[in-house]
Parts: structure tokens; C-alpha cells; sequence
């Protein structure tokens, strides 16, 4: 019996190809750009196993015109790009690749968080124009983080995460969930239930922690952002539709409130023009984007394809009713 094949829409890292080569015959996309949908559906007809990215959809279009496929391997935690209803019909395993991002992520919430209560990008911009006189009392003059109200919405691997890094800042930490934390959780993170209404009334930092799916579409709208302090910045880090951005633009125009630092966009890579403004801080979906992450992820994904047609049960399956031992 031949290696099966299985078609990568990114070329990975070192460590997951090395997993994938050792028992798949693999096809890297190699281009610069990233495949366009119908370029992977030409690549993926003859396939039994596919890894993608969070960019790449796959949906009923795909499963139709690829009838030996078996395996779907997502390199990101989230998956709102992958149907997994329809994989399931199909008879398709779905992975994904949990925890291993959480803390690099939770870092650089936190980042932006102290970018754009601090003024670092006006700062940094500024310094490299030349016209930077000398140091002066009131000059980018931001906002303290330290001893401030965090309200984190999510409250699983990450937002607990960031719990852990506001008791560094003496922060009150507020958060809400769609199921209450245990008390001894509670207790250990020193955070605090609230409903969502009241977490925007009161917090001063608001960072968003939870998946993108029906219930948190367009979860912060223009009604949400009135209820919010006029001082209060919000982070994203998490997925852009759980955004309203035409309602975050009026809410910065409007001064209901003091900023926003986004990694993630509502129509991505678009981003509305109304962002583009200093009380904004933006970065490329870069969340998890550190070497060491990005590498786990990779060979995370490669480990589930490789268990798989070695006949082992994949370790982060979305879908395990579809998985049938031989």
C-alpha cells in the first residue's frame, strides 16, 4: 500500500514536514501568495489528507470535488473556517490545534493592550520622523494599565491567561462566560463574574477572548459600546466578526470610546478606513505568531494527518464520532 497524499496549502516548518515525510507523500504549496480557493480545489481532487490554514475555507464546495479525502488538519485553534458538519457527513475527520497558543497569544493581547494605553505607535512614528525636539512634560502623555479594571470576555485557556498577567498590574479582573468559572478558579485568578452589560460598564480595558460562531457575531455592537466608560479601550485578539466595525468607528468618532487595539479584522485582510486613526493600534493577525508557537502549531497539525494514516486515533479531533478504527 502506497503513502498517502496529502496536499499543504502552507509550505510548514522544518519539524512538521519531517512528521508528514516520514509516512505521506505531501504536496507543499511553494508561491509566495496564498492559494486561492480554486487553486486548492484543483490540488486537493486526488487527496487524502489536507492541512490548512485558518485563511483557507472548507466547506461542501471542497468535499465534493475531493472523494478520497479522509482528513482535514486546521493549523490554528479557532476553525470557523472549516464545516465540520458537512466533514462529518462526508465521513471527513476535522483537527484543530489546541493550547498551544494560549500564552503566546495572551502575550500579545497584552502587548496591545500597553501599545495603545501608552501611545507606543504615535511614540515610536514620531521618534522616526525626525522631528522629535526633546523630551516635554505633556508630550504622548497615555493611560496607566497598573491597578485598573481588566474585563475579559472568554474566560477559557487565554482569557484565564490574561487573568494570570493582570495580577502582575494589581488589575480588578472582571470577566463574563457563557458558563461561570468554578469558585476555586475564581479564587486562584482573583476575577470576578459579571454579565457582559455590566463588565463594559465598568471596566477600563476590555479584551475579547472567545470564538467566532453564531452567539458572538457582531457581539460588540454600537449598543454595547454605549454602555461602555469613554475612557475604556478594547483589544481583540480573539476574531474580527465578533466586531461591529462600522459601530466601533462611530463609537472612536464619537468619543464613546478612548481606543482600540485589533489583531484580527472583521472582513480580513480588509480593514475599515475608519480605523485608520490614532487611537487605533492594528497588527496583520499576528496574535500567535512567534517561532516557537507557530512551529508547535505546524507539527501539532502534521502529528494529527500522521497518526491518522498510521490507523491511531488523531489527538485533536473536532469530530471523533466520524473516526473508525480498522
Amino acid at each position: 500500500m502506497g503513502k498517502a497524499k496529502v496536499f499543504a496549502t502552507h509550505p510548514l516548518f522544518e519539524d512538521a514536514r519531517a512528521i508528514l515525510d516520514a509516512g505521506c507523500e505531501v504536496e507543499y504549496w511553494a508561491q509566495p501568495e496564498r492559494p486561492t480557493s480554486q487553486e486548492i480545489l484543483q490540488r486537493v481532487k486526488d487527496k487524502e489528507g489536507l492541512i490548512c490554514l485558518l485563511t483557507d475555507r472548507v466547506g461542501d464546495d471542497l468535499l465534493r470535488v475531493a472523494p478520497k479525502l479522509r482528513i482535514v488538519a486546521n493549523v490554528a485553534v479557532g476553525y470557523d473556517n472549516v464545516d465540520v458538519p458537512s466533514c462529518s457527513k462526508r465521513g471527513v475527520i476535522a483537527t484543530n490545534t489546541p493550547g498551544v497558543l494560549d500564552e503566546t497569544t495572551a502575550d500579545f493581547a497584552w502587548t496591545l493592550m500597553m501599545a495603545i494605553s501608552r501611545r507606543l505607535v504615535e511614540g515610536d512614528m514620531y521618534a522616526r520622523s525626525g522631528n522629535w525636539k526633546g523630551w516635554n512634560l505633556d508630550q504622548f502623555c497615555g493611560t496607566d494599565v497598573w491597578g485598573k479594571t481588566l474585563g475579559i470576555i472568554g474566560f477559557g485557556r487565554i482569557g484565564r491567561a490574561m487573568a494570570r498577567r493582570a495580577a502582575g498590574f494589581k488589575m480588578h479582573v472582571l470577566y463574563n462566560a457563557t458558563k461561570r468559572a468554578p469558585e476555586e478558579v475564581e479564587k486562584e485568578l482573583n476575577a470576578e463574574y459579571r454579565e457582559l452589560n455590566a463588565l463594559l460598564a465598568e471596566s477600563d480595558f476590555v479584551t475579547l477572548h472567545v470564538p467566532l460562531n453564531s452567539e458572538t457575531r457582531g457581539l460588540l455592537d454600537a449598543p454595547k459600546f454605549f454602555r461602555m466608560k469613554p475612557t475604556a479601550f478594547v483589544i481583540n485578539t480573539a476574531r474580527g466578526p465578533v466586531i461591529d466595525e462600522a459601530a466601533l468607528v462611530h463609537a472612536l468618532e464619537a468619543g464613546k470610546i478612548a481606543g482600540a487595539a485589533l489583531d484580527v479584522f472583521e472582513q480580513e485582510p480588509f480593514i475599515h478606513p475608519g480605523l485608520k486613526r490614532s487611537n487605533v493600534v492594528m497588527a496583520p493577525h499576528m496574535g500567535s505568531a512567534s517561532v516557537e508557537t507557530r512551529s508547535k502549531m505546524a507539527s501539532m497539525a502534521a502529528h494529527n494527518v500522521a497518526a491518522f494514516f498510521r490507523g491511531q486515533r488523531p489527538p485533536n479531533m473536532l469530530n471523533p464520532e466520524v473516526f473508525k478504527t480498522e
